[in-house]
């Protein structure tokens, strides 16, 4: 009676701050909505102890009780995320921004490579049920807005390589390779020699599969490699949605680590995950505990600061730094939308407890990237002290021209 008192009073409080289109159905059948509107999202208590989850609403803790069937929750991922964060706005205003937390867990090359395993080696089928057709797990670039997702992970891909002028028969090194769309983009149309390492053994296989299918085996090699055990020097280095495996403390020697496989006139880009708390803390009301428990072990981020400090004391110097949140957005979005649509699927592939924590983490994140609690940066690099005159003057060279631009560039200038 006394738990059941409590459900009371907070439902009373909600309902006088805000009206959700969300139905709490209770153990005893008894149904409460919080406003007029049709309900888009149910949550569904099957005994009263699952109460507790409701009277102090982080993301984590209806999150957790979600993925381990302790409520149940129906809706569409999208809504079950909008109407969750806003119970706990409603619920938990002391706990907001100010109380972020700042992990700092322990890295080494097994507990990374455990981590990488966790998360990405569930089966190459699973990812396809979201992902595009080149299974390019990393945030998208929509040149106009108007690209479906194939064509917008071509463009983002093609953006990379732009940013780091990638020549025919240069040797270019990708840190977290993932399924290798990078590396035969690289090779097909750029002419490089390309080098892949992933601690996944799945991503390893099907890469490795994909070059010999696409008759690049004499450019593309894959490892099944750490990138702290590579040796040797490149003209260009990518990292793409892999340094948020990394860790804070480790930030500055993961760049070090880069400025020395790096060649004395060679560009690094890194694509990464950064938290918009300038004190590194994980997103508000418990969305960065779920994360770490559930999705990414041992996965943290850091605030864009904290990065550019982190490269300059790897003795790298940053040249260009652009902001593609509004991208990742629209990126997780698409990915929601397709695992939802092959849900029976990924469910068997998956097993219940997988498919939801995936089922509310794309959403989640396509959340946090809409609503300025994480962001998504690619920073353009290169070994302190290099001479500036051999550096570009713009960043025209980035961006593919117009014809009518194309052909004024090209033509003969006055003397």
């Amino acid at each position: 009676m006394f738990l059941q008192n409590r459900l009371s009073s907070w439902i009373a409080g909600v309902r006088r701050q805000i009206a959700l289109p969300l139905r709490i159905e209770l153990w005893n059948g008894q149904q409460i909505d919080f406003s007029t509107e049709a309900p888009r999202v149910t949550i569904r208590l099957p005994r009263a102890s699952a109460a507790r989850y409701l009277l102090t609403p982080s993301l984590a803790k209806l999150g957790g009780a979600y993925v381990e069937g302790d409520i149940e929750v129906h809706g569409r991922a999208h809504d079950m995320i909008a109407i969750v964060n806003a119970l706990a706005r409603a619920s938990l205003k002391a706990e907001g921004r100010v109380t972020r937390v700042v992990r700092g867990f322990g890295h080494s090359r097994t507990r990374d490579a455990e981590a990488i395993r966790y998360h990405y080696d569930v089966s190459n089928e699973f990812y396809q049920q979201f992902l595009d057709p080149a299974m390019v797990y990393s945030c998208a670039y929509f040149e106009t807005g108007a690209e479906d997702l194939a064509a917008a992970q071509t463009k983002k891909i093609d953006h990379i390589l732009r940013k780091v002028e990638l020549r025919p028969g240069q040797r270019l090194l990708d840190i977290g390779c993932g399924w290798g769309a990078l590396l035969l983009r690289a090779a097909e149309q750029y002419g490089a020699r390309g080098v892949g390492v992933t601690l996944s053994q799945n991503q390893y296989q099907l890469a490795r599969q994909r070059v010999r299918q696409a008759g690049l085996e004499h450019l593309v090699e894959i490892r099944l490699q750490d990138y702290r055990d590579v040796r040797g020097e490149f003209d260009r280095i990518t990292s793409v949605g892999m340094f948020e495996h990394v860790g804070l403390r480790q930030l500055p020697a993961y760049f070090a680590a880069i400025g020395k496989l790096l060649a004395a006139d060679g560009l690094a880009l890194n694509h990464g995950i950064t938290s918009t708390d300038p004190d590194n803390g994980a997103t508000p009301y418990g969305g960065g505990e779920f994360i770490e428990k559930y999705v990414f072990p041992r996965g943290e981020l850091a605030h864009l600061g904290q990065v550019l400090k982190a490269m300059q004391q790897g003795e790298l110097e940053v040249y260009d730094v652009e902001n593609l949140r509004r991208h990742y957005a629209r990126t997780c979005a698409i990915w929601t939308d397709n695992f939802e649509a092959n849900a029976e699927r990924a469910r068997a592939l998956a097993g219940d407890k997988r498919f939801r924590i995936w089922h509310i983490y794309l959403a989640g994140c396509s959340y946090a990237f809409k609503h300025d609690l994480i962001s998504l940066y690619q920073v353009v690099c290169g070994k302190a002290g290099r001479d500036p005159a051999a550096l570009p003057w713009s960043r025209h060279y980035m961006y593919p021209a117009a014809p009518a631009e194309a052909a004024a560039l090209s033509a003969p200038r006055p003397v």
